[in-house]
């Protein structure tokens, strides 16, 4: 549920917004590339014929889909479904950051104090069932998704939506609680569905009912189970609006699921899918060879792009009492020693994660600017005096440094919070051991953590890996059922109010939640906040960086690393590309949403 919500971030919905009146797009800060009228986005072919199939694996852990349901907390729903059946009032692109253009809806009207706004629905949108998508449709989606019967996050990220009213059958006006310039195009990327979806049976229920949505495809089957096929709805009503022309041009997408590495890499070399993204360095290096690709049936190719860095890193539960004292965590981080990693296990390809926007305007460097510390300063009593200082960097073992030396300032980092070593193990006043439990769904990533295993053992820490499958992982992490674990998420362009889920109080003790720290910390509530308030993109990355100084100095993680390029494995035979690759996207998701197949494939 997690990945849900921020994929719809990543695809440009959680924006903000700027005066206009009756307008085509909406610009958090006024930048709208494309004039009314326009026929396509630009990267995009708008001749692109229809039809043939693109078979991926999923980017995310592989598990089988237990639910059509992607709202509810209980349960795993397929991957695509969110991005191939859901449509909102209005949709991103691949270009600008912060712009929406109207999707359901045809315009979008912001009232001038910014305390609502009002959105006319497109008179041809329609259900995949043939129903009109209403405005009562909208008030039900909203209404559910609020409700204690989803997810408990879409309350958190649609905390300051007061209401919403029909005025009329397709028009919807969503009141603010403040005149937030994010929360008229928050609201407007929500995802609406029909309000006869399971209709009779309370939300959380709706389980194997295929939804009742607006999407250019469908399951082609309502089997619940391990693979998914979509088959494009050849009555898909937006399929000629410009910010879906040339897009979604398969007539069948499918998701694969391999449970381990080595049947998934096989099954691609087999033929059995056309499209995977790899993320393990040591397989890029060793196992993209052979026939296959020297005769180019396989092709192996680095896609670079202008995504901010992924953010990955260990993750601390701080509602544990062994993670509470601060100077723990900073000592179990001094463990990691990455330039070992990357020069021995990563074929050097790998990037040290530095903060939590990694890449990015947003990530904070050197002592904080004067703007940064106009933010600081009336927070400065709940902050570390730290953070008024250089920007925090992730230990290395780059000389003059060493592993050595860090495991050193570790152990007295652990001596002064009451950790000694004695009777075998580093043990605290009430002679309990440190030990931890690392919470695990990914069998090869074993091999990555081990080393760090064996530095916190000359800590007298021992930690111990407990593996199991994404479904497990999933409810533990729900129910914040764990000690430590390994956590990616993706940059963002346009960030906003998904980081009160992600790192605000009120979200720290809402099970199913994103902020898996329990980060509970009124300054950073602060920050989050003059995020989401900010009215010039200046502003927003003000904000950001002086929030990054403030989670890098909690010493919540230990930070990874990251890659630069999409590293993609797939069959050119079946496919053509557009001429032009947009510089912020997934590379799932911009495959099966703007590739098309070839002649062969058909």
């Amino acid at each position: 549920m997690r990945l849900f919500a921020w994929s719809w971030c990543l695809l440009g919905l959680a924006l903000g917004a700027t005066p206009s009146w009756g307008a085509h797009a909406y610009a958090q800060f006024g930048d709208v590339k494309y004039p009314p009228g326009f026929t396509h986005f630009s990267y995009v072919n708008p001749a692109a014929p229809k039809g043939g199939e693109i078979r991926m694996v999923p980017p995310t852990r592989p598990t089988n889909f237990d639910k059509f349901n992607p709202f509810t907390l209980k349960g795993t729903a397929p991957y695509g479904l969110s991005s191939l059946m859901f449509e909102s009032l209005l949709t991103g692109n691949s270009e600008e950051p912060t712009t929406a253009y109207g999707l359901l809806a045809e315009d979008v009207e912001v009232a001038p104090d910014k305390l609502s706004a009002t959105f006319r629905l497109h008179p041809k949108a329609r259900f995949n069932d043939g129903s009109p998508v209403l405005a009562v449709d909208v008030l039900h989606s909203f209404n559910t998704l609020i409700s204690k019967l989803a997810a408990p996050q879409f309350r958190t990220i649609y905390a300051e939506v007061k209401g919403v009213r029909a005025l009329g059958e397709r028009t919807v006006r969503f009141d603010f609680a403040n005149p937030n310039a994010e929360l008229p195009l928050v609201v407007g990327g929500m995802a609406i569905f029909s309000r006869t979806w399971g209709a009779g049976k309370a939300f959380d229920q709706v389980i194997s009912e295929v939804p009742i949505a607006s999407g250019p495809y469908k399951p082609a089957s309502q089997r619940l189970g391990r693979d998914i096929t979509y088959v494009r709805d050849p009555a898909y009503w937006g399929a000629e609006l410009p910010v879906r022309k040339g897009q979604f041009n398969f007539d069948r997408v499918t998701f694969k699921i391999y449970l381990d590495e080595t049947s998934r890499f096989e099954g691609l070399k087999a033929g059995e899918y056309d499209f995977m993204r790899e993320f393990s360095s040591r397989n890029w290096a060793r196992q993209y060879t052979g026939k296959q690709f020297d005769s180019g049936d396989l092709k192996k190719r680095a896609f670079a792009n202008r995504n901010p860095g992924d953010f990955q890193g260990y993750v601390f539960n701080t509602r544990k009492d062994k993670f509470k004292d601060v100077r723990v965590r900073q000592a179990i981080g001094l463990a990691m020693d990455f330039e070992w990693l990357n020069r021995q296990l990563f074929y050097g390809i790998y990037t040290r994660v530095q903060g939590y926007f990694p890449n990015s305007e947003f990530h904070a460097e050197g002592l904080p600017r004067p703007d940064e510390l106009a933010l600081l300063e009336p927070l400065r009593a709940k902050l570390r005096p730290e953070v008024f200082g250089p920007a925090l960097i992730s230990p290395s073992t780059a000389p003059p440094s060493s592993l050595r030396e860090n495991l050193r300032k570790a152990r007295d980092l652990l001596a002064d919070a009451g950790w000694t070593y004695r009777d075998g193990a580093l043990r605290n006043a009430a002679n309990e051991a440190f030990t931890i439990e690392f919470l695990n769904d990914q069998p090869s990533l074993i091999r990555v953590a081990t080393p760090f295993q064996g530095a916190l053992q000359k800590l007298g820490i021992e930690m111990r890996f407990r593996t199991v499958d994404f479904s497990l992982s999933q409810q533990r992490m729900d129910n914040f059922d764990f000690e430590m674990t390994t956590r990616r998420l993706p940059g963002s362009t346009a960030p906003g109010g998904e980081l009160f889920d992600l790192f605000g109080s009120m979200a720290a003790e809402t099970s199913g939640s994103a902020n898996i720290w329990g980060i509970a910390d009124p300054a950073v509530d602060a920050l989050v906040g003059k995020v989401v308030s900010a009215k010039t993109r200046p502003e927003l990355a003000t904000a950001m960086r002086a929030l990054d100084r403030v989670l890098s100095h909690g010493h919540y993680s230990i930070p990874q690393y990251y890659g630069n390029a999409f590293l993609i494995g797939y069959r050119p035979g079946p496919f053509v590309l557009p001429d032009t690759i947009p510089p912020y996207y997934q590379a799932d998701t911009w495959a099966m949403s703007t590739w098309w197949a070839s002649p062969t494939n058909k």
